[in-house]
């Protein structure tokens, strides 16, 4: 067989294989997506009793508040506008002394979502989408989640959540197909490292 048509031959079957590969890639890649249900959304959420102050008691570890510990959100209304303003504050300890970390931004509640889907941007023009997928009866605790599962907290309305009322946020986000081996509890002693 002389070079040329041997060359040939095998670029054929290099691009055999890559085809392949990329088409089994794509089936593998759809079968995920299909077996990787959506969170299910609180069935309604009234925005009033959602304001003031939660305390992030555990959540997947994300970015630069990874290290907080104390973390606090507070929603407050904003007269005249269609978002609720959010603070976030933590601790953050370094060399021995804290620090406290502020963020501030906002929530738009999506049209049509009985106020359970929204959409936070902290840094423009980035938005993160968000929904409540558990929301005790009374407004003690809730979860929000994202809806391809990349992020989840747990909020309560002191700074410690009960042990029965923290098992039960466990299993509505384990319902909701989140991994709870990557939940991390938020560290509550904002006066020492340790």
């Amino acid at each position: 067989m002389d070079c040329e048509l041997q060359f040939l031959i095998t670029l054929v079957i290099s691009e055999m294989k890559t085809t392949a590969l990329i088409f089994f890639l794509w089936i593998a890649m759809t079968v995920h997506a299909q077996n990787i249900q959506p969170p299910q959304s609180a069935v309604k959420v009234d925005p009033g009793k959602c304001l003031g102050r939660w305390y992030d008691i555990a959540s997947y570890p994300t970015g630069i508040r990874h290290d907080c510990r104390c973390t606090t959100l507070d929603f407050e209304p904003v007269p005249d506008r269609e978002f609720l303003r959010i603070t976030s504050r933590c601790v953050k300890f370094r060399n021995g002394k804290s620090r406290l970390s502020v963020a501030r931004g906002k929530a738009f509640a999506v049209r049509r979502s009985d106020n359970t889907r929204f959409k936070v941007h902290f840094i423009s023009p980035f938005l993160r989408n968000c929904q409540i997928i558990g929301l005790a009866d009374d407004y003690s605790w809730a979860i929000i989640g994202h809806p391809n599962q990349k992020c989840v907290w747990i909020l309560y309305r002191e700074a410690y959540m009960p042990t029965d009322s923290y098992n039960n946020a466990l299993r509505v986000i384990q319902e909701n197909g989140y991994d709870l081996k990557r939940i991390q509890k938020t560290p509550q002693n904002c006066d020492n490292p340790e």
